[in-house]
């Protein structure tokens, strides 16, 4: 099976890939910006599932909206027409399409191409209108406030936050792969699930907790839902040097017993040394 990925290099399709490249049984296609229309024709026409990830969300001029999400879906459109065959096309877009924005009325045009490609020639299309997605790889200052939090808490940088009881609606990037791969083997297409809802600043709370962990020792519940994914997106932020931390060695005569890491309801984790002789 040949599937062909825009926007490869993107947060969501970094992470597409990795997913893609574990199956021994899938060619991946990979077209990115900057290459000719024509290449974008040449492998649809080879393609038998299409990933379309490609699109412009913070341009230098409005214009660039336009051009990365609405007139290159067209193209792709044009693409599929010209093969002369049917490929599902799985599209993500942004619950930005339902408002009244430039980004959001790109997103929206190129839905459109989408959907009429899909009424006269019955094409498969399967339209994602994500919300804020985050997980490993997410750019801080540009794809996610999450991926921002994360970074700047960690390396002691200033978040700046407006209102901190506003809600934002949270996917984490693995949950939108195992979607589209659900799809992609043919599964039904569902939406997104789950989606987590939380406060901003209760978001920053959230994250500043596992910062003041490695000094506690205490870790936080990281073994399930939007703990597990945010505290999985905060260490990917990580240089190897920050993975390490000191702790509190107790000793006397009979040996060393340290404290490796505590939970709040589960124990701990920690070793002893006993010397020469000593029995515990």
């Amino acid at each position: 099976m040949k599937v062909l990925v825009t926007g490869p290099d993107g947060f969501i399709g970094k992470n597409l890939l990795v997913h893609l490249g574990e199956k021994k049984d899938i060619e991946v296609l990979t077209f990115i910006r900057g290459e000719a229309i024509s290449s974008l024709e040449k492998k649809v026409k080879s393609a038998d599932f299409i990933f379309h990830l490609a699109g412009i969300n913070r341009p230098i001029n409005e214009e660039e909206f336009i051009e990365g999400n609405s007139d290159l879906t067209l193209a792709l459109c044009d693409s599929i027409r010209k093969a002369q065959k049917n490929i599902p096309v799985i599209y993500t877009s942004s619950i930005q399409a339902e408002l009244e924005n430039p980004y959001g009325s790109s997103k929206l045009m190129a839905e459109e191409h989408l959907k009429k490609l899909q009424a006269k020639t019955k094409n498969p299309i399967y339209i994602y209108r994500l919300p804020n997605v985050f997980g490993k790889w997410c750019k801080p200052n540009y794809n996610s406030a999450v991926a921002t939090f994360c970074y700047n808490i960690l390396n002691d940088l200033p978040v700046q936050i407006n209102d901190p009881m506003a809600m934002i609606k949270l996917v984490y990037v693995d949950d939108v792969i195992s979607g589209f791969l659900r799809v992609m083997t043919g599964g039904a297409f569902e939406n997104i699930d789950p989606i987590y809802q939380i406060t901003v600043g209760d978001l920053k709370e959230q994250i500043m907790a596992f910062k003041e962990s490695k000094n506690t020792h205490i870790t936080e519940r990281v073994g399930a839902g939007l703990t597990r994914a945010l505290y999985s997106t905060y260490i990917s932020y990580f240089t190897p040097q920050q993975f390490t931390y000191s702790l509190v060695k107790h000793e006397d005569p009979r040996g060393v017993f340290v404290e490796m890491l505590k939970t709040k309801d589960s124990g701990q984790f920690s070793f002893f040394t006993a010397h020469k002789g000593i029995t515990r």
